[in-house]
C-alpha cells in the first residue's frame, strides 16, 4: 500500500479487525479468572485498548515563528488546525542542537545524563569518552517507546534518529516495533544521498537492516507514508499506537517540490529584516509574545540593501524554497490527519508538534574549501536552488527572521536557539484547552511524563527490568493543559549546557552565557517572560538573583558532569574539523593518489619521449659515421 491511501474496503477490513480483536479479548476475559489475568500480557493489552493513540511530529530546525499559528507568513494550515484544536506553548525550550533534544524528548532525562553532552559533529577531542559525552543515547536511560510498549502499545518511528547507529542503539533496540530511520544529522530530500560535506553515505535502516529508499522519494511524504503503513499493518491487533514521525524538513539541504517553491515566487523580495519585523507583529497579534516586544539586530545579519543583485536573487530563491519545504511538510501532516479521521482514530489521538532547535544559521559556502567542494558535487545555479541535486541553506539573515522576535539561533543558548513552537492537541478530549496559548515555562523533558500521564501509563521510577536507570527529570504539563497561564516548574531551577553555551532557567528569569561567535562568554540575566528578545541585561540591577542563579548553575553543572570547553573552541570550527576528518581528508588522499598517478604517468611519458629522442639522435649520429 506504500504511496496509496487506504480506500473504503481497507477501512472496513481494519474496522472488522478491531472488532474481532475486541471480541477475542472479551472471550478471554470471560474464560479466565481475574486472579490469573492480572500479570498476563493480555491484561496489558485490554487496558491499552482504552488508551489514546499518540503521534509526535518532530520538525527539524524550525524557528520560533516558522508556523502560521506562531506568526509565519507561509502556509501551514494543517499544523495550524492542530493548534486550534489544542494548546500552543509560547515559552517552550529544547536544546540548541538536534541530538540532545531528541534524547531528552525520547527519555525525559537531561541531555548529559542521557549521553548527549555533545554530538559527534561538535565534540572536541578532549571530551570524547568522558561521562555524559557518549555522543549517542546511552543505555542508562529508558525511552518513551519502551514504557508505552510495556503498557501494550504498538510503537513506530520514521525519519531522523541521530542517536546512535550500532545495533544496540537503533530504534528497534530502544522500544520501537518498527522503524525506518536515518542515523545521520540529515540527508538529501530527493535521493538516497548524504550531506556530502559531512558523510560518506545516507545510513537509512529499516528494523535494524540497511534500507533502500523507493523511486520518487521525497522525505516528508515518505516518513508519513511509512508511519501509515506501519499503523495499518498492525491494526488488527486492536492495540493503540505510538508513532514518532521525525521530519528532515527544514534541515540543510533546503529542498522542496517545484510547485511548493513556485507558490512563493512573489515573496521575500523585501529581505530578512523586514520579514523579522513582520513576523514579530503577527506573533504579538496571535498572543504568542507580548505587544511591543523589543528585538536586537544580530551582528551576523547583513544589510539587505547592500547585497549585490546576484546575492539578493540567491537569497530570495532560497527563502522561497524554505517556505515551500515547510508547506510540503505541513501537507503531509494534513494527509496523516485525514487518514486518521477516515479510520476513526483522530478524536482519540494525542498530537505533539515541536521543533528540535531553532533555525540553522550555518553557511557551508562561507569557506573557499566549502564552495569548491559543493560546486563540484552539486548544481549550484540560482534557478536550481531547492531542486534535486541542490545544496542550499538560509544562512544567518533568514534564520534571524525565522527566530523572530528572539535573539540568536541554532547551536547557541539564546532564546532563538532554545525556544521553539510546541503544540499539544487531543481533539476528542476536554483535558486539553482548544485554541489556548500558554506562556508558562516548559521544557522538552516534560513531554515524556505528560504523555505517560495522559495515557495512564506508569513511569519507570528509576528502575527498569531490575536495573537502576536515570530518573526522569521532566514534569508533567497536564496542569498547564487545563490552565494556560500556569507553569509546573514554578521557581525550580533548570540548567542546560551544550558546547559551552549554557543557561539556567528559574521562574520568569534566565541566566545565559554564549561563547563566540554568538556571544562573548559573559553571563547575563534576562526576564524572558517580559523580554523574550533578551534585550535588557538585568545582572547589575538584580545582583542577588544573579548570584543565586549562578550558584544554581554551578550545582547543575557539577551534578551533570558538565566539562569546560577547550580554549578557542567554537561549534562552527569543530564542525569544519569534523567535515575534514570525515570527508576532506579522504578527498585529499584520493586527490593525492590521483595526482601521484598523474605524476607517474607524466614522468613515464617524459622518460619515454626522452628515450625515443635519444635513440633518434644516436641513430642519426651512426648514420653520419657510416656515410
Amino acid at each position: 500500500m506504500a504511496g496509496h491511501e487506504p480506500g473504503g474496503s481497507a477501512r472496513r477490513r481494519t474496522a472488522t479487525g478491531r472488532r474481532a480483536g475486541l471480541l477475542l479479548l472479551s472471550l478471554i476475559c470471560a474464560a479466565r479468572p481475574a486472579a490469573a489475568e492480572a500479570p498476563s500480557a493480555s491484561g496489558a493489552e485490554r487496558a491499552a485498548i482504552e488508551r489514546p493513540n499518540i503521534v509526535i511530529l518532530l520538525a527539524d530546525d524550525w524557528g520560533f515563528t516558522d508556523v502560521g499559528a506562531f506568526g509565519a507568513e507561509f502556509a501551514t494550515p494543517n499544523i495550524d488546525a492542530l493548534a486550534r484544536s489544542g494548546m500552543r506553548f509560547s515559552n517552550f525550550h529544547v536544546a540548541g542542537s538536534c541530538s540532545p533534544t531528541r534524547a531528552m524528548l525520547q527519555t525525559g532525562v537531561m541531555n548529559h545524563r542521557a549521553g548527549l553532552g555533545n554530538m559527534p559533529e561538535t565534540i572536541p577531542d578532549e571530551h570524547k569518552g568522558k561521562p555524559g559525552y557518549d555522543t549517542v543515547m546511552n543505555h542508562r536511560v529508558v525511552t518513551i517507546a519502551q514504557m508505552l510498549k510495556a503498557a501494550g502499545y504498538r510503537t513506530y518511528l520514521t525519519g531522523k534518529w541521530h542517536l546512535g547507529n550500532d545495533p544496540t542503539r537503533l530504534p528497534g533496540a530502544r522500544g520501537y516495533d518498527r522503524a525506518f530511520s536515518l542515523g545521520a544529522s540529515g540527508a538529501d530530500n530527493f535521493a538516497q544521498r548524504p550531506i556530502e560535506v559531512l558523510y560518506d553515505k545516507a545510513d537509512w535502516t529499516e528494523d535494524g537492516r540497511p534500507a533502500t529508499l523507493p523511486p520518487g522519494y521525497y522525505s516528508s511524504r515518505f516518513v508519513v507514508q511509512k508511519a501509515l503503513d506501519y499503523i495499518e499493518g498492525d491494526r488488527a491487533s486492536g492495540r493503540p499506537f505510538f508513532a514518532s514521525i521525525n521530519f528532515l524538513a527544514n534541515h540543510i539541504p533546503i529542498q522542496a517540490p517545484d510547485g511548493d517553491i513556485a507558490r512563493y515566487a512573489a515573496m521575500y523580495r523585501d529581505g530578512w529584516t523586514a520579514l523579522r519585523a513582520a513576523r514579530a507583529r503577527r506573533a504579538a497579534a496571535l498572543g504568542i509574545i507580548p505587544e511591543g516586544t523589543a528585538m536586537v539586530t544580530m551582528p551576523t545579519t547583513r544589510d539587505w540593501t547592500k547585497l549585490d543583485e546576484k546575492e539578493r536573487k540567491s537569497a530570495i530563491r532560497v527563502m522561497q524554497a524554505y517556505a515551500g519545504m515547510a508547506t510540503a511538510m505541513d501537507r503531509e501532516v494534513g494527509r496523516l490527519v485525514a487518514h486518521l479521521k477516515r479510520t476513526g482514530d483522530y478524536e482519540n489521538t494525542i498530537f505533539v508538534f515541536l521543533s528540535d532547535n531553532g533555525a540553522e544559521p550555518t553557511n557551508p559556502y562561507a569557506t573557499l574549501r566549502g564552495r569548491v567542494f559543493l560546486g563540484l558535487r552539486y548544481n549550484t545555479a540560482i534557478e536550481n536552488i531547492g531542486r534535486p541535486n541542490s545544496f542550499s541553506n538560509i544562512g544567518a539573515g533568514w534564520a534571524s527572521a525565522a527566530a523572530s522576535p528572539l535573539s540568536g539561533y541554532k547551536f547557541s543558548a539564546t532564546e532563538g536557539g532554545l525556544r521553539v513552537p510546541l503544540i499539544i492537541a487531543w481533539p476528542g478530549s476536554t483535558r486539553v484547552q482548544s485554541g489556548a496559548v500558554s506562556n508558562g515555562f516548559a521544557h522538552v523533558t516534560d513531554i515524556v511524563p505528560t504523555l505517560a500521564g495522559l495515557a495512564d501509563v506508569p513511569l519507570h521510577g528509576g528502575t527498569w527490568q531490575g536495573k537502576a536507570v536515570e530518573p526522569i527529570t521532566g514534569r508533567s504539563l497536564i496542569p498547564m493543559l487545563g490552565d494556560a497561564g500556569a507553569s509546573v516548574h514554578g521557581d525550580r531551577p533548570l540548567g542546560y549546557e551544550l558546547s559551552g553555551n549554557a543557561a539556567l532557567f528559574r521562574g520568569d528569569y534566565k541566566l545565559v552565557r554564549n561563547l563566540a561567535p554568538t556571544g562573548d562568554g559573559r553571563w547575563r540575566l534576562f526576564n524572558i517572560r517580559t523580554d523574550p528578545g533578551e534585550t535588557n541585561d538585568l545582572a547589575a540591577a538584580l545582583p542577588d538573583r544573579f548570584s543565586a542563579m549562578m550558584a544554581d548553575y554551578r550545582a547543575y553543572a557539577k551534578a551533570n558532569g558538565v566539562l569546560d570547553m577547550p580554549a578557542g573552541y567554537t561549534a562552527d570550527a569543530q564542525i569544519q574539523r569534523y567535515a575534514f576528518e570525515q570527508r576532506g581528508r579522504k578527498q585529499l588522499i584520493r586527490l593525492g593518489a590521483v595526482a601521484g598517478g598523474l605524476t607517474l604517468l607524466v614522468s613515464a611519458l617524459i622518460w619515454g619521449w626522452r628515450r625515443r629522442r635519444a635513440r633518434r639522435v644516436n641513430q642519426a649520429k651512426a648514420d653520419m659515421v657510416g656515410a
